[in-house]
């Protein structure tokens, strides 16, 4: 009896110092919204056809929403007049608005067909897993069972994502700090491969950069003088932006890492992965092969889309994605 007894205690022991991402399952809602799959499958499918931005939005906003404080939809909740949420600090102001539209119409389909089920921070994690796939980027698994956060503050964001201007070893620190590898930070930053960056985060480089040169020598002078062009009325219209991937900018691939030995890097943080000896290796290894980049970029992208998280009485299950129940 005494042996049972132990054995009880230490089996509920063990379940309880599980990780949470073991209380995910890829076939979480096989009994409870059979049809999940498939109706945000055909969601994103059907947006991504009319909007053609809309995937590297979606993944934009499921980095923003995972890196900040876990992968919880917190950065889907409007502000109100009492709070100032998430998607309105500083740096999450330039979000597009297709990602944030492709989960609410997939939430939206999802309620019809099984109320109270599907949690926004599934779908925003299969809707970029699935944005990513039609791109041409690779598949990876997505398990499933995450619950809504139940807090979304502005004042809490700052420093906790990674910025353009940010130098090498300040990247590091905020990607060492959830448990993400040098490397898993390289392959992460392979999404520049598709998107677009505002003019504002980098005209500081290609305008009046000093006395000896208009732009940053780390730019290819022809495509400093494109960007430029592009960005010529930014002052007019500080929403201008232009590509991330000057060469192949609707395709998920591995030019993003061929582009930054030939200065045709968007952003600071772009250039500075190349130059730093930590980072370097990792930029030529996957320039070079891109299976090698798809593997790690799928394989960081399960570690992301699981830190975090919150499950059971953790969290809910919004009825609306942007906001609390």
């Amino acid at each position: 009896m005494a042996v049972l007894v132990f054995l009880i205690f230490f089996l509920t022991l063990l379940s309880t110092s599980l990780p949470a991402e073991s209380r995910l399952y890829t076939n979480f809602y096989d009994k409870s919204c059979p049809r999940f799959t498939q109706i945000v499958q055909d969601i994103v499918t059907n947006k991504q056809i009319s909007t053609p931005t809309t995937a590297a939005g979606t993944l934009r906003l499921f980095f923003h929403d995972c890196i900040h404080n876990g992968c919880d939809a917190s950065i889907l909740v409007s502000s109100t007049p009492f709070n100032k949420a998430e998607r309105d600090a500083d740096i999450n102001l330039s979000l597009p608005g297709d990602g944030f539209d492709v989960v609410v119409r997939a939430k939206t389909a999802l309620e019809l067909a099984c109320p109270n089920t599907v949690s926004c921070a599934d779908i925003l994690a299969v809707a970029t897993r699935d944005l990513v796939t039609m791109m041409g980027g690779p598949y990876y698994n997505v398990p499933l069972g995450r619950r809504d956060g139940k807090s979304s503050r502005a004042a809490a964001v700052e420093g906790t994502l990674p910025r353009p201007a940010m130098p090498v070893s300040q990247l590091i620190r905020v990607f060492g700090s959830r448990g993400f590898s040098v490397q898993e930070m390289v392959a992460l930053s392979g999404a520049h491969t598709i998107g677009f960056s505002h003019c504002t985060e980098f005209t500081s480089a290609i305008y009046n950069y000093s006395r000896e040169s208009q732009s940053d020598p780390e730019y290819n002078p022809r495509y400093a003088a494109g960007l430029r062009n592009a960005c010529a009325d930014v002052q007019k219209n500080p929403t201008l932006s232009v590509f991330n991937d000057v060469m192949t900018p609707n395709k998920f691939d591995n030019a993003y890492f061929q582009n930054l030995p030939k200065g045709l890097g968007l952003l600071k943080s772009d250039h500075a992965l190349f130059n730093d000896p930590r980072t370097r290796p990792f930029v030529e290894l996957y320039a070079k092969d891109q299976n090698s980049f798809f593997y790690a970029f799928a394989r960081a992208m399960e570690k992301l889309s699981v830190y975090g998280i919150q499950t059971g009485r953790k969290g809910e299950i919004r009825h609306r994605c942007d906001e609390f129940n």
